[in-house]
């Protein structure tokens, strides 16, 4: 000032008047959630918050800076002006706000606490306002959803997506399908979920029975892409299509749209929450039940777990929007199957009990009729069945078989209802399913047509075509206790059928099923659900040219083992077998005279051992015997899981919420009772998709498929 007083310049204190504040912020590189320790590393991205009264000044902070240990952890300074006081916090919090700054840690998150604090808004602070309010440093997480979906989409961009199986061969269609028009503000039609609601479990089982029309269950959601697709299918494809499917097919038993290899691929491979995925298609499909397939005392696993392990998954995935429990048993082991059905009746579902179809009853000693109508007798009296189901994985039930066995049951169980479910593979299941319709079954399968056929179960829309022509159903609605049940429309089948068939070519790379009808499934009886996983293992073990040879290998295996009834998880132990032959160069007689020096797989022994259940017929003998001395191990007599002590999920929680503490604090993931049940099933599996998560995010379950692949 030229040497000049504020006296000779006329300025005194009482004369100087406020026209405004100006707050000024240090952004620096120091992490407040540690003590505001220094961090350093490479910015991959810096974009600061602008706007009409604030001033920026940069100092070390651009994208691709690399902050190094020695340095001074200025980045910028972000300077506010306003009229207030609190108008210029306000400006200041809001540019903070809007501060995306990746790589290093900032303390941009203490400074907003900071200027949101009422006492920093009084003016109120002094030098020991920090020490004071504690609660400045409750930061909010910070979850960097962007820029870990870019790298995602980098990654599967520059080295391909890591699922396997897939074929890399075939080239996924990025084509954008033809959706169905409807109104979006008109809400479905009631249906049978309006029924069950009203008159619970028995009440929806009767009338059900009471229905004077065949019904329909549609099985895309599930089973159709498990058998064609690998399970492969995501849940964003299936929500799209969802509300035009709750009003085109609103008069549907159900939607099977859950469970059975499902839930382990959703967290393995397809990264995403399969209870989120029961939760977001419940809240666009209010009117359709929802049905799972559920493993019995396996739950939605591949081995015995601990009673109250299971009857926690129902009760909560009827919370999550379950309603229809098709349980069954792998082995038809009625003390495993048991265990599913109480749980089932304790979370408030329906329970459709299941029998497994092997073989041709009318031809087969070992599952002869007399074989099938003394399991459903157990199922209806001991498990107080609501539903008696027929699930016929292989598609091996002939015409006049279904007749003989429906026709069977519904003489001995004249108010049980009746629901039938095949595959496709050998072409023949329409015949079969319309001789049961004819039989007595009250509901029965299929799959929208371009998902229908081969491994999958047969057309929905020849289906409906067949029995409104036999049935001579017109198109009126049907009132069930005052909620009036819509017929199904053949073009509203086609509609979505579109959608479909385009859909279907986003997972071209996992299409490896045939492309027709395949009769040999009647002598090696392969599950269709089965088909293509077998053909992926195959391929991983360099067998993918003895296709043919692993199929007589299969039906080889399978009388080794004594000829059971093959469905997950025993189907797998039988194909494991047949590729362990096939790799091995091993004929069924090799079993009889080497089988002190074969290596068996784990899934062979634990199966011998009795770790699945009891089979019918019991275990072939004296190859049991000498498996289990070989390996150092006891039979198990009796239900595997009888003796698991229950599971403590108290211990479980607090163990898995330290091990992912650090998710929650840095990142916001937090561990829900959902996660809990999913960890008990799936421990080595739920702990990669944790892993996922924090690499990655949950949005990625919300990419489009073309960019998820």
């Amino acid at each position: 000032a030229d040497g000049y007083s504020f006296t000779d310049l006329g300025l005194s204190q009482d004369k100087v008047v406020c026209h405004g504040h100006s707050i000024q912020c240090r952004v620096t590189s120091e992490n407040p959630r540690n003590n505001f320790t220094p961090d350093y590393g490479r910015i991959e991205a810096f974009r600061p918050g602008e706007g009409f009264g604030i001033r920026l000044d940069s100092a070390a902070g651009f994208a691709g800076a690399m902050i190094t240990p020695h340095y001074d952890s200025l980045l910028i300074k972000a300077t506010s002006h306003a009229e207030t006081f609190t108008f210029a916090a306000e400006k200041l919090y809001r540019a903070l706000g809007e501060f995306r700054v990746r790589g290093v840690h900032t303390n941009i998150p203490f400074l907003l606490r900071v200027l949101a604090h009422p006492v920093f808004l009084e003016q109120k602070m002094a030098t020991d306002f920090i020490d004071l309010h504690t609660e400045l440093f409750a930061f909010p997480p910070n979850k960097d959803r962007a820029n870990k979906l870019l790298r995602y989409m980098a990654e599967v961009k520059v080295n391909g997506h890591p699922m396997p199986g897939a074929d890399p061969s075939k080239v996924p269609s990025h084509l954008h399908p033809v959706m169905p028009v409807y109104d979006p503000h008109t809400p479905p039609p009631a249906g049978w979920k309006q029924v069950l609601e009203a008159q619970g479990p028995k009440g929806f089982a009767k009338a059900v029975r009471d229905f004077p029309y065949t019904l329909l269950g549609d099985t895309t959601w599930r089973d159709a892409h498990q058998s064609l697709l690998a399970t492969r299918m995501r849940t964003i494809d299936m929500a799209t299509i969802a509300p035009a499917t709750a009003r085109a097919l609103a008069g549907l038993y159900c939607l099977e749209n859950w469970g059975g290899a499902t839930f382990d691929v959703a967290l393995r491979f397809l990264r995403e929450c399969p209870w989120r995925r029961l939760e977001t298609l419940r809240e666009l499909v209010p009117n359709v039940p929802f049905q799972m397939l559920l493993r019995g005392a396996n739950a939605v696993g591949y081995t015995s777990y601990p009673d109250n392990v299971v009857q926690e998954f129902c009760k909560e995935a009827v919370m999550a929007g379950m309603d229809i429990f098709r349980v069954f048993d792998s082995l038809n082991y009625v003390d495993n199957l048991l265990v599913g059905m109480e749980a089932v009746h304790k979370a408030g579902g329906v329970v459709q009990g299941e029998i497994c179809y092997s073989g041709d009853l009318i031809t087969d000693k070992k599952y002869n009729l007399e074989y099938y109508m003394k399991l459903a007798e157990k199922i209806v009296k001991q498990g107080e069945t609501h539903v008696l189901g027929i699930k016929d994985m292989a598609g091996v039930m002939k015409p006049a078989a279904a007749r003989l066995l429906v026709s069977s049951l519904r003489k001995e169980y004249p108010d049980m209802p009746i629901h039938v479910h095949m595959h496709d593979t050998g072409g023949i299941s329409v015949a079969s399913l319309l001789a049961a319709a004819d039989a007595g079954a009250d509901v029965i399968h299929g799959a929208i047509d371009s998902m229908s056929g081969n491994t999958s179960q047969p057309s929905i829309g020849a289906l409906n075509t067949s029995i409104n022509q036999i049935e001579k159903r017109n198109h009126k609605a049907v009132d069930v206790g005052g909620i009036m049940i819509q017929p199904i429309e053949d073009d509203k089948i086609i509609e979505l059928s579109d959608y479909w068939d385009t859909m279907r070519d986003h997972y071209k790379p996992f299409e490896q099923g045939g492309r027709s009808p395949a009769s040999d499934v009647f002598k090696n009886a392969i599950p269709g659900g089965q088909y293509t996983n077998l053909m992926f293992q195959s391929q991983s073990l360099g067998l993918a040219k003895q296709w043919k040879e692993i199929k007589k290998a299969y039906e080889e295996a399978n009388e080794i083992l004594g000829n059971v009834v093959k469905v997950t998880p025993s189907s797998k132990v039988v194909g494991d077998l047949a590729q362990f032959m096939v790799t091995n160069k091993l004929r069924r007689e090799d079993f009889e005279t080497r089988i002190d020096d074969l290596n068996l797989p784990k899934s062979v022994i634990e199966f011998l051992q009795g770790q699945l259940g009891q089979p019918h017929g019991g275990f072939p003998e004296p190859l049991r015997t000498r498996v289990l001395q070989r390996a150092g191990l006891q039979p198990i007599e009796g239900r595997p899981g009888k003796d698991l002590l229950p599971l403590d999920f108290f211990v479980l929680r607090r163990k898995l919420e330290e091990k992912y503490r650090y998710l929650a604090v840095q990142y916001g993931i937090k561990l829900t009772a959902r996660d809990i049940i999913s960890a008990a099933l799936y421990p080595e599996v739920f702990d990669d998709y944790m892993k996922f998560r924090e690499k990655y995010s949950d949005e990625v379950a919300f990419l489009p498929t073309e960019a998820f692949l």
